[in-house]
């Protein structure tokens, strides 16, 4: 998959293509059926997706709490995995944001990008103000030559899939019905950080992650699954998580505590992909060290047992 960030340098091989447009914040369900449909649409062109980054609310709300559900890396791999050849993930700015949805039209997807189709929700909105939105693109596809299809939205019984309802189940401690709308196990990824080695002391070294940016879950231990992306420990794991504040030890920054059952190793620097499978408790402050470990104990029986089912 090649990534293109600038529509006002495109090379003529990354032109031509049928892309669906939006954030894919998480590419959930509906975002891959959006997929699935520019696959099929012209079959003989290359498939894209043209999103943005930053992501426009961030953009436009740059002190709002984090909702991201996953980073640009994360989004891209995952797109990847999908087939896409083309990801355009175009630099989000004053500029871009500051077009007509006939100037977006025109300079982006038409004359910037030479998209031969496009794929978009039927709630889609483009252009200065969101002024601009689906049946609008579709009057310019006609005058300037390129086609468009709306997608319908995809239901999940009776709920609509999006990345709101996502959030929602991950913030009541539901991962299982995050992932049914996401149509795979929401992640965490990035670097393995430094810690305060509390873990290691107390016999479950861990590897930490930042979560600085993504719309956090609900705070407590998961039972998890670990794919080691990179480095010699390159590998798929199962394993136990703490995702949040850590009350037992002072006022912490939340990041995310991974325990790997059956590893030994150096993890620091290597990229980790964190699958949240189920919910297993709050966090909790403990009387005492003995308490808290033996509760670590418990934790990782029950994980263990939730994973050996899958």
């Amino acid at each position: 998959m090649r990534i293109v960030r600038d529509y006002q340098f495109v090379e003529p091989q990354d032109r031509g293509a049928c892309a669906a447009i939006g954030n894919f914040d998480g590419v959930h369900l509906g975002h891959q059926a959006v997929i699935d449909l520019a696959r099929k649409t012209v079959p003989d062109a290359p498939l894209g997706i043209v999103t943005f980054e930053p992501h426009p609310r961030a953009f436009f709300a740059p002190d709002a709490k984090p909702f991201r559900l996953m980073g640009s890396e994360a989004r891209a791999s995952r797109l990847e995995k999908l087939g896409v050849d083309l990801l355009y993930e175009l630099n989000f700015n004053a500029g871009l944001a500051g077009l007509s949805p006939e100037e977006f039209a025109r300079n982006v997807i038409c004359d910037g990008l030479g998209l031969c189709h496009i794929i978009v929700g039927p709630d889609f909105c483009f252009g200065k103000g969101r002024a601009g939105n689906a049946q609008d693109l579709v009057r310019f596809g006609q005058d300037m030559g390129f086609g468009v299809t709306i997608s319908p939205l995809i239901q999940q019984g009776v709920a609509r899939v999006s990345s709101t309802a996502i959030r929602q189940a991950l913030s009541d401690a539901r991962p299982r019905d995050a992932a049914a709308m996401l149509g795979h196990w929401h992640r965490i990824e990035g670097p393995v950080i430094s810690g305060e080695q509390r873990g290691r002391d107390l016999g479950y070294p861990t590897a930490n992650m930042s979560i600085d940016g993504l719309h956090p879950p609900a705070y407590g231990v998961y039972a998890v699954l670990v794919d080691v992306l990179d480095g010699p420990h390159k590998g798929a794991y199962n394993g136990a998580a703490s995702l949040g504040v850590r009350p037992m030890f002072g006022e912490n920054r939340a990041n995310l505590e991974t325990f790997l059952f059956d590893f030994s190793g150096d993890l620091y620097g290597a990229h980790l992909s964190v699958a949240l499978v189920e919910y297993l408790r709050g966090e909790q402050k403990f009387d005492s060290l003995d308490a808290l470990t033996d509760q670590m104990k418990a934790d990782c029986a029950r994980a263990r047992s939730i994973l050996d089912a899958l």
